[in-house]
């Protein structure tokens, strides 16, 4: 595709104020990619190219701009000025063309019928979700389509999107399954937490350790028991649960510790009812993703829905297939 692309704020190397017309998109798609992978190695599997090409491809773009993007080197990759600019103007581009190609599309092909969607519960106070805005556009940009939403523990999700009851499942996954699509959408921090009248809640940070923990009532979630416990070595937890509301009623018994995401707790830590220990230690990011069966996305109410969720999460990576998720690419 070739578009016209203007950068009013910058002076290239052939003067002031340009105008660049007839700029290849692909480059700036290529470009992005390597940002936002942190660097010409790190983008060779997703781009599937040599790092001769990718540099040829960057000093190409760089030649047409007029600008140096990035240093390279043995001191690393890193962005100049000018290159974070333009890595910036190709997102807002891309986020345009993206809805440009969406409404296209529905107009083309007029969507009707029932999309189902499933979610974890207590996701509504996470600042980084941005739902609410891929509901309000399906709905304005598809109005004869209906919407069924509903929550269920991650593992669930993942069963009835294999089984069809589903189209898609968004959350963050313990585990992925062969045959479906994932793509990244954005990351939930979880710390681990003690109610106001546990032993640890008065404890000074730094006088707790692993080993401090263990001796203590913990929770497991049925879904996440693996990665919550590993870090303590065990194996079987005093309690266990199936949603976030049900953890932190244990936890502010205080009578048992547990993970919850931050921006759930944020209230009862505000009210000082809960707090978390040695987030430097114990917190981690979980990473929430969309699932879908890439069998039944060729056409229809999926891929669209898909693209809505993309453009307004801003990810530009569609379709990481399970094996590559576990390769960690």
């Amino acid at each position: 595709m070739i578009i016209a692309l203007h950068l009013d704020l910058y002076q290239g190397k052939g003067g002031p104020c340009m105008a660049l017309d007839s700029l290849d998109v692909r480059l700036l798609r290529i470009y992005v990619t390597i940002v936002e992978a942190g660097g010409f190695a790190a983008a060779q599997g997703e781009l599937n190219l040599s790092l001769s090409t990718i540099s040829n491809h960057i000093s190409a773009l760089e030649s047409r701009l007029g600008l140096t993007l990035c240093q390279r080197g043995r001191s690393g990759f890193r962005l100049t000025e000018e290159g974070r600019a333009v890595y910036e103007e190709a997102k807002r581009l891309f986020g345009s063309i993206d809805q440009f190609d969406i409404r296209m599309k529905g107009l083309q092909h007029q969507l009707n019928g029932t999309l189902c969607v499933g979610l974890i519960d207590n996701t509504l106070s996470d600042p980084s979700s941005r739902l609410n805005r891929v509901f309000a556009r399906m709905t304005d940009e598809a109005p004869e389509v209906a919407l069924s939403i509903v929550t269920r523990p991650p593992h669930e999700l993942l069963r009835d999107v294999i089984t069809g009851e589903l189209h898609i499942a968004i959350a963050s996954f313990p585990r992925t399954t062969l045959g479906l699509e994932y793509v990244d959408l954005y990351e939930e921090t979880q710390r681990f937490y003690c109610g106001a009248e546990h032993p640890l809640f008065s404890r000074d940070d730094s006088e707790i350790e692993v080993d401090d923990i263990r001796p203590y009532n913990l929770i497991g979630r049925s879904y996440w028991n693996a990665r919550d416990l590993k870090i303590f070595s065990i194996a079987n937890p005093r309690a266990t649960v199936s949603d976030m509301e049900a953890e932190a009623r244990l936890i502010l018994s205080g009578r048992y510790l547990g993970f919850l995401p931050d921006h759930f707790a944020s209230r009862y830590v505000n009210e000082g009812l809960l707090r978390p220990i040695r987030p430097d230690l114990f917190s981690y990011k979980a990473p929430f993703q969309a699932a879908f069966d890439k069998t039944r996305a060729k056409s229809g109410l999926i891929p669209f829905f898909v693209k809505l969720l993309v453009s307004e999460f801003g990810v530009s990576q569609v379709g990481k297939s399970a094996s590559r998720l576990r390769a960690g690419r």
